[in-house]
């Protein structure tokens, strides 16, 4: 029976966790180990829409005071500077796994020439606007959108948070461990403390202080799949840059730079291969193309893959210490959120007490989620079959995507059918065939099945874009909006149901 439970590591992997574990199962005693000398790496993060989610209807978190402490930008999705269209938008909503009732085939099915504003968030991303327009001129905020968030500002909020939910934090750098029949008995501190615990959330990051070094749990590399290791990292204090509402992924001689929008500043980085260009190169690659960014960045080395399990005798291993696949898609939180409620859900099904079966049942589901997304990533880069330098071309030719080669024929043979979803080798996926779609049909992959609708088909498609795009252009931009919510006087519909 699980009655203490110990979190190793206080960033916000750890602390997603162990609110989530407080939140849902009060009873139990959470503490973390959070080490001071480590800090907080103060880099801009992407998110998907299951983030705000995860905050908001599962812990229940007030949005206007996250707003505040918080200070998210909005995210509708991504925007690819890459490929034979040398832009096209992938948003968090289906553009293309739809079909409009008075027409006869999917969205994709006209989207050979122009492939853009398919349906409203599209639009909007068209337009840098970020949501249409209440009658009363306030944001229209919709579920669809994702944040972009500032990594220091977000811990520092679950950790107001969780003290405030009985987590008890302890500062101290775990230094041992001690290991019994069934796992892990307790770890030691430097200063001497001994911790016990029933069960043991890894959250120690790339070190996986328990599941990696302790258990010696095997990794699993993606080197055949994910080429990129390396990152140069560098922003700058906005100016008179609009915020644009998605991030922008864009192609680099030997890899791609994000850039993530924040209210006051710009979060840049070039994520690259140090087997096609070295760090120096890289950085003033970085530069030339960003000279407001500091003129000495940072160079972060990282290992695109997982641990065979991420769940050994009494150890689960959330974040990077389970895994970690490069920053494209921003799938980092999207993998805490979703495998923090599916341990949740496993505890408390099995009354604290769970089974082999169950634990073996976790390892399978996870497993299959690392899969999908070093899939899924590994298709952005085999498609992308313009830019010509020896790393892309490299992509091109040798990125291994067997495993999702019957996807790709199948859409090869029919073109962007909806039923290409049962050739996916995941039915649950987060991303779902609508971004499998969405990279296939952005990068102009071919397929043997052209069509060519009637002028009476062209005008009632245009007119469909026309209506979104009249809609998109009366939307609000980011900043915008921000004025609406950051107004004290504005309210959430979601906090005024929980005080009624």
């Amino acid at each position: 029976m699980i009655r203490n439970i110990l979190v190793l590591g206080a960033g916000s992997a750890g602390l997603l966790a162990a609110l989530s574990i407080k939140r849902k199962i009060p009873a139990v005693n959470v503490r973390i180990i959070r080490s001071p000398e480590l800090g907080v790496i103060g880099v801009g993060e992407g998110t998907t829409p299951n983030f705000p989610r995860h905050l908001f209807d599962y812990l229940g978190i007030s949005k206007k005071r996250f707003y505040q402490l918080a200070e998210p930008t909005w995210k509708l999705g991504i925007r690819f500077l890459w490929g034979t269209r040398k832009r096209f938008d992938y948003a968090f909503s289906h553009q293309l796994d739809a079909q409009w009732s008075d027409l006869p085939r999917p969205n994709g099915f006209y989207c050979d020439d122009d492939f853009s504003s398919i349906d409203l968030p599209t639009s909007l991303m068209r337009e840098n606007k970020v949501f249409p327009r209440q009658p009363n001129g306030a944001p229209d905020v919709q579920p669809w959108h994702a944040f972009h968030i500032e990594n220091e500002k977000f811990v520092n909020v679950l950790e107001t948070i969780a003290r405030e939910a009985g987590v008890e934090i302890i500062d101290g750098k775990v230094n041992g461990s001690e290991r019994g029949n069934h796992g892990i008995t307790a770890v030691h501190l430097e200063d001497g403390q001994r911790l016990e615990a029933d069960f043991f959330v890894d959250a120690s990051g790339f070190r996986s202080e328990l599941l990696g070094k302790a258990l010696e749990e095997p990794f699993i590399s993606f080197d055949k799949n994910l080429f990129c290791d390396r990152a140069v990292i560098g922003g700058w204090e906005r100016t008179n840059e609009p915020i644009l509402p998605y991030t922008t992924a864009e192609a680099m001689d030997a890899g791609w730079a994000w850039q993530i929008e924040h209210e006051h500043h710009v979060n840049r980085g070039y994520v690259y291969s140090s087997q096609a260009i070295s760090d120096d190169d890289a950085a003033h690659e970085f530069l030339t193309k960003n000279p407001k960014a500091p003129q000495q960045p940072r160079i972060v080395k990282f290992t695109s893959g997982c641990r065979r399990r991420m769940w050994v005798d009494n150890v689960v291993a959330i974040g990077n210490a389970g895994g970690f696949v490069e920053p494209l898609e921003a799938t980092a939180l999207m993998i805490v959120c979703s495998q923090t409620q599916t341990l949740v859900d496993f505890l408390i099904h099995t009354e604290l007490d769970p089974t082999p079966g169950m634990r073996d049942l976790y390892n399978q589901l996870t497993h299959s989620t690392w899969i999908e997304i070093r899939d899924f990533l590994a298709l952005h880069y085999k498609a992308n079959r313009t830019a010509n330098t020896p790393f892309w071309r490299h992509c091109q030719q040798d990125t291994d995507v067997s495993n999702i080669a019957d996807l790709i024929a199948f859409y090869e043979e029919n073109g962007p059918t909806g039923f290409c979803r049962y050739r996916m080798p995941n039915a649950q996926t987060d991303f779902g065939i609508e971004g499998y779609l969405v990279m296939l049909i952005g990068n102009q992959w071919p397929h043997r099945r052209p069509y060519k609708p009637s002028l009476q088909e062209w005008n009632i498609w245009n007119q469909h874009r026309a209506h979104l795009m009249h809609t998109a252009q009366a939307g609000l931009t980011v900043k915008e909006s921000l004025a609406y919510i950051q107004h004290p006087g504005w309210q959430w519909n979601s906090d005024l149901a929980k005080t009624t």
